[in-house]
């Protein structure tokens, strides 16, 4: 592995999306309903995607999940009653809105899932402000607010009828706004006022090749870095390319960290031509590139590689059902679900606004 100036290749526009702004909110919201050995309902709340605090219908409590965030409850104990209490009712809601999917779709087999992603971002620059509401149903966009003209986005032709009704509520849409440019934004402003110096550390990854037998994917593996502005692609003959490529998502670590991975098919690749390859690490902001050479000597087999860190941080039972929305939520710019294979179903939507919101 060696470190080494690269500017060219960087990919500026990947990057600035990210540097745009500073500071996120997050929350994700996830009823199901079929699924054997998971809570009923999870709920998250994630600042620059790590995740401050977590609620389901197991605990029934909220419980903070950062130290500085632990400070702020013990300085502010209604904020984590406030919490408690919404991720209780949110729980009999979704509960209530699953049923009445299930009965609308007539389900007829397999697990349904439920989820609202809301929060809002702010850059402490220039004071912007962005809110956002979206739903989606296994796995696909059902309806989202635009908080530019206060109506409700049916992406979907059966979320038409709800959007018309939830259009007609005006109080309600009015206090979506208050709530989204004003409240929200508030509470960020005071969780990085309590969490700065967790929230503004640079922190570069362990970078390692792995593989688990010798004639798998060699997948280039990055964990501990934060933040999460990075990204990881293999070239050859030092220029990108995409054949054979199979980049993952960005995932969280237990220690607030993040890691990631990028898998190299080598069926095509001669032996002789390996050193045509590496792996290269990019960190927003960072000088310079860390970059892994395709080396038999440097490739962790499958009994040499801890599996523990690299792999038990992201899939544990505890931190799964912590981040279950990231598993079914495409992270990229346009916050969309991507399709997830879930319920059956048998007839078309049909009904009104079957949802309810609770903040």
């Amino acid at each position: 592995m060696v470190t080494s100036k690269d500017k060219n290749n960087k990919d500026e526009n990947f990057f600035s999306s990210y540097d745009a702004v500073k500071y996120s909110l997050k929350y994700f919201l996830t009823a199901t309903s079929g699924l054997p050995d998971f809570p009923e309902f999870v709920a998250s709340a994630l600042v620059n995607g790590v995740q401050v605090g977590y609620c389901d219908s197991n605990i029934r409590t909220a419980e903070p999940t950062q130290d500085w965030m632990k400070k702020l409850v013990k300085d502010d104990p209604q904020h984590l009653d406030w919490y408690s209490e919404k991720c209780f009712g949110n729980q009999q809601v979704f509960r209530a809105n699953i049923d009445s999917l299930k009965q609308r779709l007539n389900q007829t087999r397999g697990p349904c899932i439920l989820q609202r992603m809301n929060g809002c971002e702010w850059d402490d620059e220039t004071e912007e402000i962005k809110g956002f509401n979206q739903y989606g149903y296994n796995g696909e966009d059902f309806i989202a607010l635009d908080l530019q003209t206060l109506t409700w986005i049916a992406p979907k032709p059966q979320a038409v009828i709800t959007k018309l009704k939830w259009d007609a509520e005006k109080a309600r849409l009015e206090h979506n706004k208050n709530y989204y440019i004003n409240r929200c934004p508030d509470w960020l402003k005071k969780y990085v006022k309590y969490g700065r110096s967790f929230l503004q550390r640079s922190v570069l990854p362990s970078v390692s090749l792995l593989q688990r037998s010798p004639s798998s994917v060699v997948s280039c593996h990055a964990t501990g870095f934060y933040p999460h502005r990075a990204r990881m692609f293999w070239r050859k003959d030092e220029e990108e390319f995409h054949d054979g490529v199979d980049k993952g998502q960005i995932l969280p670590n237990h220690d607030g960290s993040f890691q990631m991975s990028v898998q190299l098919n080598l069926s095509s690749i001669k032996p002789e031509d390996w050193s045509r390859y590496d792996c290269v690490y990019q960190f927003a902001g960072a000088e310079t590139d860390i970059i892994t050479k395709l080396e038999k000597k440097v490739i962790q087999t499958n009994s040499e590689f801890p599996v523990g860190p690299v792999v038990g941080a992201a899939v544990g039972v505890s931190l799964l059902l912590a981040i279950f929305g990231f598993f079914i939520w495409k992270r990229n710019k346009h916050h969309g679900f991507v399709k997830i294979e879930t319920c059956s179903v048998a007839a078309d939507w049909r009904g009104g606004s079957f949802l309810e919101e609770r903040y």
